[in-house]
């Protein structure tokens, strides 16, 4: 089939659909074109069919139009370049308009618009400030903290932050640069008609207290009972300072609430003692929601651990086009992550959910699972209980096959295992399960109840 044969095709295949959020019929160049590329443009990508009247009859358009088209286009402010086909239907004219969403905030004739549903609807300036917000056009860290004064920088907590950088990345302290142009140069304050300001950053990195100006950045830690969301805490903390403070206090919270697991067996003198998770898997997770939360919600971030998982929620959303399966360094607060890296709190960006997954596998638990809506992004640690202690009795020097190792997790996991159980899950007889578990107990590795059909298997721990 030639092109022009599959663009009539196509064409046609236009024609019958319904006009929505990705699909405008025009009958001619218009001020209506320019307001539906406008609104493509801001919103989505779209297809506009020039030529065509509102119930599908090809009415067609002059080939000069074309011309039409793309000045129109020109016309918003930033200027959209959409990919224009002419395709002839008959003796009929008709224009495809291809607009895409740039990522931009676009105008035309000075009034922004949004494609909802079937319609461009023009948005005023309240709409296009919480538009520009929601698609990150308007960053947070670097807006300027309006009741906050230059006074509210600590020096104190700068120095920290320019001896760490230049221990953790080699940059030298500077020696003669004012204070002031020291803290514009690292996004700390702007310049503004009333003096220099603290931006959000600012005072979220280097504020004796943060949350006074920004309570929604206070990072709140509980320890629950059960699995259960209640109002029964063991323990809870509602950590404040800055980001770095609060993260050297979750960090001590974790280590005070999650179980840690010891083992020894008469095969070595070593104890084997673990924790119930990978801390730097948490640390990095805990670093990922205070960075790239949306500071623009007034919900907290939190932390929140159970018998078997825990719960780490931050408000907000991945970025469009973001997936944990296929991450990108698109960053939300790019002030707040540059200082991070500065410090050494991040490492290379755009790696820190591969590095959570890793970690996780290679501690012997599952990797994180996410839950993301609109509104929040939830990242769930599940507990391999006293299995991750597998992995470190196998490098103690203690042999494990394949099953017993298996086994092992099953006892670990359930408290206990029988050898028909062990028989079941193994794919083997009762007399190998038998033999193995014995070999098991014989490396100290379990203890023995009960007798006959009622024996069980209980892990050492």
């Amino acid at each position: 089939m030639d092109k022009d044969n599959m663009l009539l095709e196509s064409l046609d295949d236009l024609i019958k659909q319904t006009e929505g959020q990705n699909l405008e019929f025009k009958r001619r160049p218009s001020e209506e074109l320019g307001k539906s590329i406008c609104s493509f443009a801001n919103t989505n990508d779209g297809i506009i069919l020039v030529g065509i009247s509102d119930n599908k009859q090809i009415l067609g358009v002059e080939e000069k139009d074309e011309q039409k088209i793309a000045s129109i286009a020109h016309t918003c402010k930033p200027s959209i370049y959409p990919r224009i086909e002419r395709i002839k239907t008959g003796e009929k004219t008709v224009f495809v308009v291809k607009v895409k969403n740039t990522g931009l905030i676009h105008s035309y004739k000075n009034i922004a618009y949004k494609r909802i549903g079937s319609s461009d609807e023009p948005l005023s300036p309240e709409e296009v400030i919480e538009f520009a917000k929601s698609i990150g056009k308007i960053q947070f860290d670097s807006m300027i903290c309006e009741e906050a004064k230059l006074k509210d920088i600590n020096e104190d907590k700068v120095r920290w932050y320019l001896e760490r950088r230049e221990g953790v990345r080699g940059i030298k302290k500077p020696e003669k640069m004012p204070f002031e142009q020291l803290l514009l140069n690292i996004g700390a304050v702007r310049e503004t008609k009333d003096g220099i300001k603290p931006t959000n950053a600012g005072i979220l990195f280097f504020s004796e207290n943060p949350q006074r100006f920004i309570l929604q950045s206070q990072l709140r830690l509980a320890r629950f009972a059960g699995k259960e969301l209640t109002r029964n805490f063991l323990d809870r903390l509602d950590s404040s300072g800055t980001i770095w403070e609060m993260l050297e206090q979750a960090e001590d919270f974790m280590r005070k609430n999650i179980r840690l697991f010891g083992f020894r067996t008469e095969f070595s003198f070593r104890r084997i003692d673990k924790l119930e998770y990978p801390m730097k898997a948490i640390r990095e997770g805990i670093i990922n929601a205070l960075i790239h939360r949306n500071y623009y919600e007034t919900a907290d971030t939190r932390v929140m651990i159970f018998d078997d998982r825990i719960e780490i929620v931050n408000p907000g959303s991945f970025p469009e086009g973001v997936t944990p399966e296929k991450p990108r360094h698109i960053p939300v607060n790019p002030v707040i992550c540059q200082l991070m890296y500065d410090v050494g709190f991040i490492e290379r960006y755009g790696t820190g959910i591969y590095m959570i997954n890793e970690l996780c596998e290679e501690y012997g638990i599952p990797k994180p699972e996410y839950e993301i809506s609109k509104i929040e992004t939830k990242l769930i640690f599940r507990s391999g209980g006293g299995a991750v202690v597998i992995s470190e009795i196998e490098k103690s020097g203690i042999e494990l096959n394949k099953r017993q190792s298996r086994a092992l997790k099953y006892a670990f996991r359930e408290g206990f295992i029988t050898s028909k159980i062990y028989a079941d899950i193994n794919e083997v007889s009762s007399k190998t399960a038998s033999l193995e578990l014995s070999d098991l107990l014989r490396k100290g590795l379990l203890n023995v109840e009960g007798r006959g059909r009622s024996t069980k298997y209980i892990p050492k721990l």
